[in-house]
């Protein structure tokens, strides 16, 4: 354990002296991390030996993940986001829907020995965007603000949808009452308790919280200190307390972040940094364990369907939904190719993985080796890839203003 811990530490260590550095060039992020915890895996030098079981690769990614959308959502930029949500609402209510539809095409053609329910539900988990791996693109202000804000609302609100969906197929593809519709109908009763709650309580526990610490530093009680984390206590507290209601915390941690940032407006940025540093470390310690303890293992069990699977899930599986959502909109091809290809899979998928394994399903180990390939590589594509894209996408719009 505590070899593991020393090599960890000490590769934080140095990627935080060189972060600014590797932030310029296309290896960084999940990628730079991935990439590390193979290389220091048993497969590798092995000086990592990974030893961490589902539940808490999945509790690990949860909490990440949470933290991420929370700081997200509070950097956002709400009078953009006021005359741009027409884009992330297409995305998510036609791009969403057709994601999983072409996901769900592709697996009959690819994937033949897993049934229709066992495909849906792999289209679905591979369907929302992460926020994490998209990171690079919503922050770098090169990119149009109506992209980064649409790309960082959708990445936000599609996991937390994708999370009842899921349930439902995997209600379908286990029920044993021979009465699917019954299955159905409860699985139904999710969405609405998924979504419903984790609004209630981002919006109810942000307020409270938000309200308590201005009161309580008003009269000095807050110690310096601690001024740098009550966010992170907001954030995993929203998340945690709406999936222990029986909610969506990962809509919950997103709407929290978006009162927070309306809320403390001004002051937001101070309270935020802090956040946002621990959430990447989160994210750091969560690529290198999946690195070397998921993906090194993982890396001879990848056929070609499968690989041309994952591949599809990252282009057109993606891009063709993202084209016609989008259709109609004023905006350039260019963009709404950036848009679409920038659909990075990570943590969520991760977290969706964890939650089907164990369900007894007889396609299990297919639908576990498609979703690490796909995440796999959408670390590395997009990871190599973000940099560069912005650059020639800032060019292009340069470009198109001097004609005009």
């Amino acid at each position: 354990m505590y070899e593991n811990l020393t090599a960890v530490v000490i590769f934080i260590f140095l990627y935080i002296v060189i972060s600014g550095r590797l932030q310029k060039t296309p290896i960084n992020g999940a990628f730079f991390f991935i990439l590390f915890g193979l290389i220091a895996s048993p497969l590798g030098l092995g000086f990592i030996n990974v030893n961490i079981d589902a539940e808490e690769l999945r509790t690990l990614a949860e909490v990440t993940l949470a933290l991420v959308l929370f700081t997200d959502a509070s950097n956002a930029n709400l009078s953009v986001l006021k005359k741009v949500f027409y884009i992330p609402g297409r995305l998510l209510l036609i791009g969403l829907p057709l994601t999983i539809l072409f996901g769900f095409a592709a697996g009959l053609i690819l994937l033949p020995n897993l049934t229709f329910l066992e495909i849906a539900i792999l289209a679905t988990m591979l369907a929302p965007t992460d926020a994490a791996l998209g990171k690079a693109v919503v922050t770098d202000n090169a990119v149009p603000p109506a992209i980064r804000e649409g790309l960082n609302v959708e990445s936000g609100l599609n996991d937390g949808i994708c999370v009842p969906i899921l349930f439902i197929f995997l209600a379908l593809a286990t029920s044993h009452n021979g009465d699917p519709h019954h299955s159905g109908m409860i699985a139904l009763k999710l969405v609405v308790e998924e979504l419903g709650i984790g609004l209630a309580v981002g919006v109810a526990f942000t307020f409270l919280c938000v309200w308590i610490f201005n009161r309580c530093d008003s009269l000095g009680w807050v110690g310096e200190t601690w001024r740098q984390l009550p966010v992170v206590a907001i954030a995993i507290g929203c998340f945690s307390l709406a999936q222990s209601l029986g909610g969506s915390g990962f809509i919950a941690a997103f709407i929290g972040g978006l009162l927070f940032g309306k809320i403390a407006h001004k002051s937001k940025a101070a309270y935020v940094l802090a956040a946002e540093g621990v959430g990447e470390i989160l994210a750091l310690i969560t690529w290198v364990i999946f690195g070397a303890g998921v993906i090194g293992p993982s890396l001879g069990a990848f056929s070609w369907q499968i690989i041309v699977y994952s591949l599809l899930s990252l282009t057109l599986v993606r891009m063709i939904p993202v084209m016609i959502s989008l259709k109609g909109i004023e905006m350039d091809r260019k963009e709404k190719l950036f848009i679409g290809w920038f659909g990075p899979r990570g943590l969520a998928s991760i977290v969706f993985g964890i939650i089907v394994i164990g369900n007894n399903l007889e396609g299990e180990s297919v639908i576990a080796m498609v979703s690490i390939c796909t995440i796999f590589l959408s670390a590395t594509l997009h990871g190599i890839s973000a940099t560069p894209l912005v650059a020639v996408l800032a060019k292009s719009i340069k470009n198109t203003c001097k004609k005009h």
